[in-house]
């Protein structure tokens, strides 16, 4: 029983309909340092991201709802990108001492939910308040198969996918940075950007589907920073050089239609754009296993191979017009 404390009655509403936590270990006990989207203890996938109030979030553009929604799906997605399932889970909490008691409820009933809903332990935490809101979570998971994924995995001759179309969330942070009176006009594009939906489990179901066809190898990460900034991160990493085609990149459609009615550049926001959470991957199994869209993948598109280190550029875009031009990363900076 807690003390009849604010706080304490806060956490033990927090904590209240938490998953269970299962007293199972890892079944591959696996160590792996600083470099990747997430890192590895005895077989742990451990990762940690912040969202920052007015940073990350703005409540006068998001529910607290949203807001918590996009913090967990941030951590997720680098579980998933390792090729991981999330588990477990401790929380770092600052209240905006100036929000309502009802936001403050609402963001901790999303935390709860949130959390639950996946099947993720919360199993500890603080919380504080102070004159921002702050969300930060250390989240541990455990492999889906043998191997992670790693960025230093592409290897000359791979072929690179991303597991969905791109531009979504850079659109929708556009139109409400210059144009928030037509935040109704592309509502998909906003909402993506304040509460991304993406495929969680795509990270393990990529994991089967690879064992399945005897590939045991796979570059991976997940775009948070922008596709040209990921697609240098493994070049480098890897050690590579990569060239993608300009007319492979699956621009989404709504995004070709707010970039035409705006007159900006739709590549701009796919290549550029982050907060996709989509993955970013290489291999050289057969196109064919990642068919159609009944699998945790979803679409799977192709967007160009990795070779030999060869020039000054490390990643390039063939364009349509036949001219290759290097791709420099254009990545999002907190600092």
């Amino acid at each position: 029983m807690f003390p009849d404390v604010p706080e304490f009655r806060f956490v033990d509403k927090l904590l209240k309909n938490a998953a269970p936590l299962k007293e199972v270990a890892p079944r591959t006990r696996t160590w792996l340092g600083v470099g990747d989207d997430a890192a590895i203890f005895d077989g742990w996938l451990a990762t940690k991201d912040l969202s920052v109030e007015n940073t990350h979030f703005r409540l006068d553009w998001s529910t607290p709802e949203q807001a918590v929604e996009k913090h967990i799906v941030s951590n997720v997605s680098d579980i998933s990108a390792m090729g991981g399932v999330p588990r477990i889970a401790l929380l770092g909490l600052c209240l905006n001492r100036h929000w309502s008691e009802e936001t403050r409820n609402r963001v901790r009933k999303a935390l709860s939910e949130g959390f639950a809903r996946r099947g993720i332990t919360l199993i500890g935490g603080d919380t504080v308040s102070g004159e921002e809101g702050v969300f930060s979570t250390t989240l541990l998971g455990e492999l889906a198969g043998e191997n992670p994924f790693l960025r230093s995995a592409v290897k000359p001759g791979d072929t690179l996918y991303v597991n969905g179309t791109l531009g979504k969330s850079a659109a929708g942070l556009w139109i409400l940075m210059n144009h928030p009176e037509d935040r109704n006009l592309f509502p998909e594009l906003v909402e993506y950007h304040l509460d991304p939906k993406i495929r969680e489990q795509a990270g393990a179901e990529l994991s089967r589907l690879l064992a399945g066809c005897g590939c045991n190898c796979c570059g991976c990460m997940d775009i948070s920073d922008g596709l040209s900034s990921e697609l240098n991160h493994l070049a480098l990493s890897s050690q590579v050089s990569i060239e993608i085609e300009e007319s492979l990149i699956p621009i989404d459609p709504d995004v070709v239609k707010m970039a035409g009615y705006y007159g900006i550049s739709p590549m701009e926001l796919a290549m550029n754009g982050g907060e996709e959470y989509q993955l970013l991957f290489a291999n050289s199994a057969p196109i064919s296993i990642f068919g159609g869209n009944n699998n945790g993948l979803g679409k799977v598109y192709r967007i160009g191979s990795a070779c030999e280190i060869s020039g000054s550029a490390r990643v390039s875009m063939l364009c349509k017009n036949g001219v290759k031009m290097p791709v420099e990363p254009q990545a999002w900076t907190h600092l």
